[in-house]
């Protein structure tokens, strides 16, 4: 099962791996463009334009991309991301092509039709509603602000009520003309896939866009502080974080170990300790969130108002123990969770072509997954405390709390625990 890449005139890379077992086509288009690439003005745009891609084109109805795909058993849709948006769709092998067109269509030549925006206008305001209504999902948002302040990682995605109510057509147009460039996207497709023919109707439909440029980014700094929420709720719902490696750094999966022996799963330190020994909360887990050039490491928990004080002491007391000891058999259950990742996504033709288009998008080529487990395998858990220390050890964190939160000690004292 080999990958193939074919790189069109205009700088377009058509990346396929063939999967012949399966009934199915995973396919869809990558641009290198996302929120991260808003001006402060311009905050949510990326995400209404995708929305708005589906509203119509010059050559067919939203009602027609609905039941054109879903005609053929289809399914298709869309989703942005700080660094990268996607289209994407999955239908039957002998169907590529038609999810091609359709996919084609609406990335190039959305109609952004006024009596659509005004309509979809809403729908996005009540998705910051609902988002603002969901303490789990708001917290991340604030655990954004809390790791990267002004800098536009530390926006939210859909961005807010003031900008989305008042964003115009042309702000929508001049955004996706300054960020849909050919060297920016990668048309990807796994599945039972022929790459010759993929990579023919991908340059026919898409050939025209121009190549244009790579994306110029503001440099992030971590700059931690707290951003809280007070909102009548029965639990706190908790997220420290930290500066991490991005996943350029060689470092990246020292920190996917670090993560998973943190709090990657039921026989995490995390759980064992803040669930299963102390029954402090339902919902505990560590993450890994790596960009381009930076990352994050960080907890997520919930627990009622009166457990709080509690829950954030032996939070910040599991984290340190990591920089002072890691076992071999902690790793050892880290690597093997990680290595099977990799491989249960050669399983899902979705997952792989997500997986391959990112790849590329982040390194120029798709590593074999045998290279990727070598480099998994290669960890240490010397370097694994290693890595703990520097990030957590007299670093001030990011901080970020939804709910009642009025029994919690300040930010200040919760920092301490790090110096």
């Amino acid at each position: 099962m080999s990958v193939e890449i074919t790189r069109l005139p205009n700088g377009i890379n058509v990346v396929t791996h063939h999967m012949p077992h399966l009934e199915t086509v995973a396919l869809g288009i990558w641009v290198k463009a996302g929120a991260r690439d808003e001006r402060a003005d311009e905050n949510g745009i990326a995400h209404f334009l995708e929305h708005m891609a589906f509203k119509g084109t010059a050559r067919r109805s939203a009602r027609a991309i609905a039941e054109e795909i879903e005609s053929a058993g289809g399914e298709i849709n869309a989703a942005t991301g700080m660094e990268t948006t996607t289209y994407y769709a999955r239908v039957l092998k002998n169907d590529w092509a038609l999810a091609l067109d359709i996919l084609a269509d609406i990335f190039t030549s959305p109609e952004l039709d006024d009596e659509e925006l005004e309509r979809e206008r809403d729908v996005i305001l009540q998705e910051i509603a609902a988002a603002n209504d969901q303490p789990d999902d708001l917290v991340f948002d604030l655990a954004q602000a809390a790791s990267f302040g002004d800098h536009p990682l530390g926006r939210s995605i859909l961005g807010t009520d003031e900008l989305i109510g008042a964003v115009s057509r042309q702000q929508i147009l001049d955004w996706r003309n300054r960020n849909y460039w050919g060297s920016r996207i990668v048309v990807a497709a796994a599945g039972n896939i022929d790459h010759h023919a993929f990579a023919a109707e991908a340059e026919r439909q898409l050939g025209k866009i121009e190549s244009g440029q790579q994306p110029q980014r503001q440099q992030p700094a971590f700059a931690p502080t707290a951003c809280t929420a007070e909102k009548p709720l029965d639990q706190a719902h908790l997220v420290l974080t930290f500066e991490a490696p991005g996943y350029r750094d060689p470092d990246i999966y020292v920190l996917q170990v670090l993560s998973s022996i943190l709090g990657g799963g039921m026989s995490s330190r995390l759980f064992q300790e803040v669930r299963e020994k102390r029954g402090l909360c339902y919902s505990v887990f560590s993450f890994g969130s790596a960009y381009e050039d930076v990352g994050q490491v960080g907890v997520y928990a919930a627990t009622s108002p009166e457990h709080s004080n509690e829950l954030m002491s032996l939070t910040t007391d599991i984290m340190m123990s990591v920089a002072r000891e890691v076992s071999d058999a902690e790793v050892a259950r880290a690597k093997a969770q990680l290595k099977a990742s990799l491989v249960m996504n050669l399983e899902s033709a979705s997952s792989r072509a997500d997986q391959i288009a990112r790849q590329f998008l982040a390194f120029g080529h798709v590593p074999a997954i045998s290279t990727l487990v070598t480099k998994i395998e290669a960890v240490t858990p010397e370097q694994v405390r290693a890595l703990a220390e520097r990030l957590f050890r007299s670093k001030t964190p990011g901080f970020s709390a939804v709910g009642h939160i009025s029994q919690l000690s300040s930010y200040d004292s919760i920092a301490h625990h790090f110096a």
